[in-house]
């Protein structure tokens, strides 16, 4: 790997030499026999200047393979766009795998998508329009309509001389669906099937009749899922009337993959998704101020909760100092039971009962709580002289990571039934949660001991 690397390196050096000595031959010997990814990873360390320089020398077909595997911005694409000429760019959308394309104009205005689209030929503008009328994030939006379909009378070797035929244009031609006469889904056949039959046999005699599909409006997410449990490298697209209307292919998928992980993540830290590609401070504070604002308000919720305790407190100040303690570990726990919980939906795991998933975590809870509390007690007894105060930490830091460890596997799993995102379950929203019943806790338990602290 080091040793291809490596060599990859010195290849763009020769690149970046080529390209400024203006030697189109040596460059495109050069260039065409690197993979399309180590073109693309090459072409967005370009100047504007070298870059208008490199569409030049590339036909609109060859740009297309880079585009399919940048993977980069939005605001990429509108540059890299903007530099072409409008006809050329066109071209090389039309070149791309129509799933491709549509991801490029879906980051596109309205008015500059249709721009492209009418200057592309009328079979291939009419296919990505389809594919754009599909609902963001669902199985019709992320598919493509490059494929190959046969029919059930067909030949073995007839169908084999199709695949050689069509298998340029094809996105994969490994399934190879059976469809009837009004092209309803009837089965499938692998090439390695096609492969090892006779060449006189009928496909219907060949084919698995058995075939795993999605319907255009199913979850991305979802089509996720169901690949990664059946392993496969790729899965039809029906519509309701069992229609095949496309194919979504492994590549796919691990793009919605990393999609939905990114978009989880950012959940997760209470951050919208448009500033991963923003860059303004101003659009950032305004995307991220409305659940500041709403973690304000349990904070102030918070102190007032406090301010009721104000007496007690100013008897014993010793208890102010170990407040962030049960705090943090209330917060702590219920992150990690969130993240749990979080992580099961999201691997489809979650038709076990909320009941059994909430007892596990409350088991869990207890466990931890009463180990960590047992030790703090130690410490405290050791550190502070008062055996008291000890079981007054210990016993609040039970109760604690009881009770935020049971809201952090309940409110997802709740979210979850309710067709709500779990990830909207964030880091930040629970936390602040936590603090306030672990504070409560701590206080309210600390009113019984007072007597015995005096």
């Amino acid at each position: 790997m080091r040793e291809y690397q490596q060599a990859v390196e010195y290849e763009e050096e020769l690149l970046f030499e080529f390209l400024k000595a203006e030697d189109i031959d040596s460059f495109r010997k050069v260039f065409t026999n690197l993979y399309p990814f180590d073109q693309a990873k090459w072409f967005i360390k370009l100047e504007k200047e070298d870059r208008l320089r490199l569409y030049e020398y590339l036909s609109p077909e060859e740009m297309a393979a880079v585009f399919e595997n940048i993977e980069e911005d939005s605001e990429d694409y509108k540059e890299f766009l903007s530099e072409m000429d409008q006809v050329y760019a066109a071209q090389m959308l039309e070149q791309m795998y129509a799933d491709d394309a549509v991801d490029v104009l879906n980051e596109l205005d309205q008015q500059e998508a249709q721009g492209y689209l009418n200057l592309m030929e009328d079979q291939a503008a009419k296919e990505i329009r389809n594919l754009l009328n599909y609902e963001a994030y669902t199985a019709g939006s992320i598919m493509t309509t490059e494929l190959v379909a046969v029919y059930p009378h067909q030949t073995v070797k007839k169908v084999l001389q199709l695949l050689k035929k069509e298998a340029p244009n094809a996105e994969t031609i490994y399934y190879t669906y059976v469809v009837d006469e009004q092209r309803r889904l009837a089965g499938v056949i692998t090439l390695r099937d096609l492969i090892v039959s006779d060449d006189h046999d009928l496909i219907a005699e060949v084919m698995n009749k058995r075939v795993y599909s999605v319907t255009v409006d199913e979850d991305q997410e979802e089509v996720a899922r169901k690949m990664k449990n059946y392993n496969f490298m790729a899965v039809p697209v029906i519509d309701h009337d069992d229609h095949l209307v496309g194919i979504i292919t492994i590549d796919d998928i691990v793009d919605v993959i990393h999609e939905e992980a990114t978009d989880d993540y950012s959940k997760f830290a209470a951050v919208s998704d448009e500033e991963w590609t923003e860059s303004g401070f101003f659009s950032s504070a305004r995307r991220r101020l409305p659940w500041l604002f709403v973690l304000l308000l349990l904070g102030m919720a918070t102190a007032a909760m406090v301010s009721l305790f104000e007496q007690s407190l100013k008897q014993i100040t010793l208890l102010f100092i170990f407040v962030p303690l049960v705090a943090g570990m209330a917060g702590n726990s219920g992150i990690q039971s969130l993240a749990v919980a979080v992580r099961k939906i999201a691997a489809g795991k979650e038709e076990d009962a909320i009941l059994k998933n909430v007892m596990k975590e409350a088991g869990t809870a207890v466990f931890t709580g009463t180990a960590t509390g047992l030790i703090a007690c130690l410490i405290i007894f050791i550190w502070k002289g008062s055996f008291i105060l000890g079981i007054l930490v210990g016993l609040s830091i039970l109760l604690a990571l009881l009770v935020s460890t049971i809201s952090g596997a309940l409110i997802p799993s709740v979210m979850n039934r309710l067709k709500l995102d779990p990830a909207f379950a964030s880091g930040p929203f629970i936390t602040a949660l936590n603090d306030f019943i672990s504070i409560l806790i701590y206080l309210a338990l600390a009113v019984l001991f007072t007597g015995k602290l005096l």
